[in-house]
This record gives structure tokens, C-alpha cells and sequence, in this order.
């Protein structure tokens, strides 16, 4: 079908620049045979061809930006067309759903933020600590399972080839006061200094208890990492279809570097008593 109407767009265009080119012809021939003033018909002649060729480039343009529309609005509303063509209700709940999912991953990506499942964003981690140069700022939950956990130990190996080469990682893990005893912790802590990370504590309740610095509130997650001060990975605080993201937006790393030297200004640093860790000048000990 479509076939078809684009033949007879086809035969209509040459048909109209055919009777342009004889209009202008005729008028030629007469000017020069039955008025017998030769320069007025080549004259005629000239802009007849003209006005032709002119006429037959504007509507192959127009007819060319018109498809280009169509194909746009049909590319726009692809899904809404398919969406409308459900006919059955639970399905068509189903689909609404869908729609309100991946409206949230489109706004998301509006922002510069590129949605990661676990696998994918420590997979992306273990990417940017390879390709860092100078420095990589972090704050972390308590995370167990960095020496066992497949994906985790292998972003925790890429921390170390980072440090290898010159690379300075500072992670802050945002706490309870009360985790501090626990042995897994502990565990946590004293392997990362062990690495050559520098390993700070901030206490969350110590942190500010509102603020919209990264668009939301402090009741976020406090895990996410900044790459050379130009990328941004953050895990979400609530679980949901995606586990963190991914952006270097200016303004968006702008907002993470600002609350991260708000939890840096909070944290303290530790050091290691009795094959225990403690925070730098028995401020408060751990005991376990």
C-alpha cells in the first residue's frame, strides 16, 4: 500500500514539473514565432527552466521534511499507539504499569543518570577505579562480603590496583554508633586499612538532618563514590527495579562533591589499637 502511494506521488511531481517546463516552452515559442521578439522568449525560456527546477526542489524538500515528521511523531508515540491497542483490562493495567516504570528510568536519564542493577554498577565501579588518575573520594554503608562476595571483591581489587598506581582512595563509612562493636565491621575496617586505603567514620547522626544538596535528604543512602572529581556513582536508598546510578553531569557531581566535604567534615579519622579499630586519639573506642 505504501508502495503504492509513493508511485503516484511520484508520477504527480514529474507530472507537474513536466507541464511547468511546457508551460514555459509554449510561452516561448510564443513570444518567438507568432510575436517574433526572440530575446523576450529566451528570456522566458530561461526563468521557465528555472522556476522549474526551483519549483521541483522545494517540494522534494517539503515532501522529505514531511516524511522525516511523520516518521518522528510515529517514532514518538510508538509505544502509546501500542499501549492503546490492548484490549483486555488486566493487561492493560499491566502495560500502564510498565509505562510508569519506564517513565522513571526516561526521567532519570533526563537528569544524566544512567540506571545500573548491583552487578552492572560495581562492574562500572571496578571500570572507573582502573581509569582513575589522581584521586577517588567515597562514602559507604556497612558492606560485608568485600573479600567474598564476587562482584564486591572484585571492585574492592580494583580499589587496590588503583592505590598501586598512585591512586589516593578515602572511603568514610557512615555508621551507628552502635555497629561500631560488631566484629563484621571490624573485619571490614581493619582490611581496607590494611589495603592503603584511608578509612574514615562519620556517624549519621552527627550528619545534617535535611538538606537538598543532591536533590533529596540526608536520609539517603551515604553510599556513592566520586571519580577524579568528574563521575558520580551513587547507590539508591530505597531497593527498587534498579540498585544505583551512574552520572558526570557538572552540576550534578558539584552537588555530590558539596555533601560529600559535609560528611568529610563529620567523620573522623581511625587507627588501629590492639588488632582493633579505634578512632584516631581514643575519642571513642571500639570494643568488641
Amino acid at each position: 500500500m505504501k508502495k503504492e502511494v509513493l508511485i503516484k506521488k511520484i508520477k504527480l511531481q514529474n507530472m507537474a514539473v513536466l507541464i511547468e517546463f511546457l508551460t514555459g516552452s509554449g510561452l516561448a515559442i510564443f513570444f518567438h514565432r507568432v510575436l517574433q521578439y526572440p530575446e523576450a522568449a529566451y528570456t522566458i525560456f530561461g526563468i521557465g527552466i528555472l522556476l522549474s527546477l526551483v519549483t521541483y526542489l522545494w517540494r522534494e524538500d517539503i515532501e522529505k521534511t514531511r516524511e522525516e515528521l511523520i516518521e518522528q511523531y510515529h517514532h514518538a508515540h510508538e509505544l502509546t499507539f501500542a499501549v492503546v491497542r490492548i484490549s483486555d483490562p488486566e493487561c492493560q493495567s499491566k502495560a500502564q504499569e510498565l509505562m510508569a516504570s519506564t517513565m522513571g528510568t526516561i526521567s532519570l536519564l533526563q537528569q544524566g543518570y544512567i540506571p545500573m542493577d548491583e552487578a552492572e554498577f560495581y562492574l562500572e565501579g571496578a571500570k572507573q577505579m582502573e581509569q582513575a588518575v589522581h584521586q577517588v573520594k567515597t562514602a559507604d554503608r556497612i558492606t560485608t562480603g568485600w573479600d567474598s562476595r564476587g562482584a564486591l571483591h572484585n571492585f574492592y581489587q580494583a580499589n587496590l590496583h588503583a592505590i598501586e598506581r598512585g591512586v589516593k582512595i578515602t572511603r568514610i563509612f557512615v555508621v551507628k554508633r552502635e555497629n561500631l562493636a560488631e566484629t563484621d565491621f571490624q573485619k571490614v575496617l581493619i582490611t581496607q586499612c590494611h589495603g592503603g586505603i584511608d578509612v574514615r567514620i562519620a556517624f549519621h547522626d552527627e550528619l545534617p538532618s535535611a538538606t537538598d544538596i543532591t536533590s533529596r535528604n540526608t536520609d539517603s543512602s551515604f553510599d556513592f563514590a566520586i571519580y577524579d572529581d568528574k563521575v558520580i556513582t551513587d547507590v539508591f536508598s530505597k531497593p527498587g527495579k534498579y540498585f544505583g546510578r551512574k552520572t558526570r553531569e557538572p552540576m550534578e557531581v558539584a552537588k555530590y562533591l558539596h555533601l560529600y566535604e559535609l560528611v568529610e567534615h563529620s567523620a573522623y579519622a581511625v587507627t588501629m589499637e590492639d588488632d582493633k579499630i579505634i578512632l584516631a586519639g581514643d575519642i571513642i573506642p571500639l570494643i568488641s
